[in-house]
């Protein structure tokens, strides 16, 4: 089994199938994300009594989608999807929607939640095969896992626009799904998002004349994005697509791959390449490295994580 901080950065965690990757942290970082993830849930309980005591109930409120301050379990085509919400709506401001890596559930969004929420309405989620949703019956493509997301968005945003942040795998899913809902989706923040040709990138970052802990990097990278992870959803390398002139920020880490010193400087390389394909899909897309970063941006650094998702919303709160 492959221990590497450097396959986070390549491939979601597959840890049922033997695998390990997206969803592997450092003992630090899962011990913050675990402290995270009780305050907001304390901070959503807390919420919700003064919605009750105000006489704000869970329901819709006007098109604004439902209004409840908690984590709960929602139905979505058929599936139980597990959804936590948090923070008040304001006139004409979307709301930030909170998308995890491969391997990881809403949690490790918990501290990024929590901090946004003090300014805004903000909603994660669990894809179906993460977190506390249900198991998807079979492969999923980017147009499953779309759909779920779209009855997500109906339900917690109702007609407001959205502001979509994605950490690696969510935020490969938030660029691809951007460009066929220009009408909701205001803005995007991609935080060392799955790059675009994922696949063909490793491939040749790592040769098949490889061998030891890079080798087994690029098999188990290609079988990942064939449907092996928790999600089942395949990886297809594909085009970066237009989603208009909103704004978009992205994010990439600054180092990741020292442990695999004979094809780390490929690796980067092919990372930042990518990084900067991401751009295509706005006209206004800013790109930025987070100075002292791994793969997991919003743990090592929130403070950037929370400036670029905070910018980007009152972008796109101008532009409506």
């Amino acid at each position: 089994m492959l221990k590497t901080t450097a396959v986070a950065a390549t491939f979601c965690a597959v840890a049922g199938a033997g695998i390990v990757g997206y969803g592997e942290t450092t003992a630090q970082a899962a011990q913050a994300q675990t402290q995270a993830q009780a305050q907001v849930q304390a901070q959503a309980q807390s919420a919700s009594s003064t919605a009750a005591r105000h006489g704000h109930g869970h329901g819709h409120g006007h098109g604004h989608g439902d209004s409840f301050s908690e984590t709960k379990k929602i139905r979505v085509g058929g599936y139980s999807v597990n959804v936590s919400c948090s923070g008040r709506s304001a006139a004409r401001k979307p709301v930030v929607v909170l998308m995890a890596g491969g391997g990881d559930g809403l949690d490790t969004m918990a501290g990024l939640q929590k901090t946004l929420s003090k300014k805004a309405r903000v909603c994660s989620y669990d894809r179906l095969g993460e977190g506390e949703s249900d198991q998807p019956n079979g492969t999923q493509t980017i147009n499953d896992s779309s759909r779920i997301l779209t009855g997500v968005l109906d339900r917690v945003t109702g007609d407001r626009p959205v502001v979509l942040a994605g950490h690696s795998l969510g935020g490969l899913i938030a660029a691809r799904y951007a460009p066929d809902h220009r009408d909701r989706i205001k803005g995007l923040v991609l935080m060392d998002a799955t790059i675009p040709a994922l696949t063909a990138g490793v491939s040749k970052a790592i040769p098949e004349s490889a061998t030891g802990m890079a080798a087994e990097l690029r098999d188990q990278t290609i079988a990942v994005n064939e449907g092996q992870n928790p999600e089942k959803f395949i990886i297809v390398d594909a085009k970066v697509r237009s989603a208009g002139n909103i704004p978009v920020q992205i994010i990439r880490h600054e180092s990741q791959y020292a442990e695999v010193p004979d094809y780390g400087p490929a690796l980067e390389e092919m990372w930042a390449e990518g990084q900067e394909q991401w751009r295509a899909i706005s006209g206004r897309s800013r790109i930025g490295v987070a100075a002292g970063s791994g793969h997991y941006i919003h743990v090592d650094r929130p403070d950037i994580a929370v400036k670029a998702i905070q910018r980007v919303t009152a972008q796109a709160t101008a532009r409506s």
